[in-house]
């Protein structure tokens, strides 16, 4: 029996990562609908909206229900949102801008993987990890609404800028470095874990002293900046005006909110990382090769990354083991580690491995690609807001933390829980804030809401006049 050739093509990663890209197409124009994650992917399509609308204030990122206030939220440095602005300055606001920028940044973020891991392995562990890494839990969140995936791709394109300029002297690569990497981790600050892996340059030998102190001098200035914006700009827009996105926690009480949450903390490690238990175990004995492995730097790196970002987890105390996607800044380490064991079968073998892992990564996460259509009602309500309720007035909706309700109705004011709502003094003090109208989601609740001052009602939603 012949051989069968295999096409060229199929060995490309470009082919595999251009394929992907076409198949995560599929319902890229939703809405910020879907179960998962939609209160975040909420929260940057507004920030990117008030850009459109008040001005690109970098400094200032804006939300709309902090109720009277000027809106301005201490977050992580908003360039994802501004490239939502840019495009809507020329099209138009729409929402699902954020998802096709995500897409093709995280895109890219692949090929430089690749690119990066070919450089310090070989071409077959650079291709089997991409693979891997495409299909994990990037799958799904490289098309969100969210800058998790589009933070470590700009990371690892500066990575590989840094790389080639240690090789080959290239001042663009050393200012790709530098540009790509502080934007990476200004957009979200765990990607300096894996930033940290360039800790291991000044040990390296065969390399430059030169091209190593300038890359590692340049390293530092990007970390000062990182620094700056999250431990001296972000306090600041606390201090003035009241609002954080997120809380860190000390070491020691983020410790104690970890130490009772090891079952999902492990989850996020054997399952939300790939979405495949298979992938998982190769990664599991992908350790195994690593620690055989005689390369010292490689394991040093590593070791710095896992430590760093296992001070992440620690300083989000309960919000690591809650919430999958901040598993992300560790997954190309993860693939690349499961990789090494894939990568040490026969190629057909290893061919007949991939193919499961993508099936199943797939297969797990197909859901995310649809809106449940009991969820669409929301679509509507800025109309109903615009026909009803003329004035523009600030609102009070039952939306509890999540800023999905009142991102849909386009008005500025609160999201509260449904308790509020039974609680007339606390209606009161809303309302004494500026607070003129009530907005009942009636999914929302569990039992009825009946008041005084009702301006407008349908299946979904009750209007009050307060």
């Amino acid at each position: 029996m012949q051989n069968i050739s295999i096409p060229k093509f199929i060995k490309d990663i470009r082919f595999w990562i251009l394929l992907f890209f076409v198949v995560r197409l599929v319902g890229i124009t939703n809405p910020p609908l879907e179960l998962g994650h939609n209160w975040r992917q909420s929260f940057t399509a507004m920030v990117a909206r008030n850009m459109v609308e008040q001005g690109p204030d970098l400094l200032h990122p804006k939300a709309d229900y902090l109720g009277n206030s000027e809106g301005v939220i201490a977050s992580e440095f908003p360039i994802f949102n501004y490239l939502i602005y840019a495009v809507s300055k020329v099209f138009d606001y729409d929402h699902w801008y954020g998802r096709l920028i995500n897409l093709i940044v995280s895109s890219f973020g692949l090929f430089y993987f690749y690119k990066i891991s070919r450089q310090l392995f070989n071409t077959r562990v650079a291709f089997n990890a991409t693979l891997i890494l495409t299909s994990s839990i990037w799958f799904a969140f490289s098309r969100k609404i969210m800058p998790d995936t589009f933070s470590i791709s700009l990371l690892m394109i500066g990575a590989y800028g840094g790389i080639d300029y240690l090789q080959k002297s290239r001042i663009s690569g050393l200012f790709a470095f530098f540009i790509f990497c502080t934007l990476g981790m200004l957009s979200k600050i765990p990607a300096l874990s894996l930033f940290c892996a360039f800790a291991v340059v000044p040990v390296i030998k065969g390399l430059p002293k030169r091209n190593k102190l300038i890359l590692s001098l340049t390293a530092l200035a990007s970390v000062i900046v990182v620094l700056g914006w999250y431990f001296v700009w972000v306090p600041h827009l606390i201090e003035k005006y009241n609002y954080s996105l997120y809380e860190s926690k000390g070491m020691i009480e983020g410790f104690y909110e970890v130490l009772p949450l090891l079952g999902p903390l492990a989850e996020k490690f054997y399952f939300s990382a790939f979405h495949s238990f298979v992938a998982s175990l190769c990664f599991l004995i992908g350790v195994y090769y690593l620690v055989k492995k005689k390369s010292k730097i490689l394991q040093l790196a590593l070791i710095i990354i896992t430590c760093v970002f296992c001070v992440f987890i620690v300083k989000t105390g309960t919000i690591f083991p809650t919430h999958n996607y901040y598993i992300i800044p560790f997954v190309p380490v993860m693939a690349l580690i499961a990789s090494f064991s894939i990568t040490k079968l026969p190629p057909k073998f290893s061919f007949i491995l991939l193919a499961i892992i993508l099936a199943e990564g797939i297969a797990n996460q197909q859901h995310d690609f649809k809106v449940p259509s009991e969820e669409t009602y929301k679509l509507e309500l800025e109309s109903l807001i615009l026909e009803h309720l003329t004035e523009e007035k600030l609102i009070i909706i039952n939306g509890g933390p999540s800023p999905q309700d009142i991102y849909f109705a386009h008005r500025k004011g609160w999201s509260v829980q449904n308790e509020v709502l039974f609680e007339p003094l606390k209606l009161d003090s809303l309302k004494q804030l500026g607070g003129e109208y009530l907005i009942v989601n009636k999914h929302n609740l569990n039992s009825g809401f009946d008041a005084q001052g009702l301006v407008f009602e349908n299946q979904d939603y009750s209007f009050y006049k307060l």
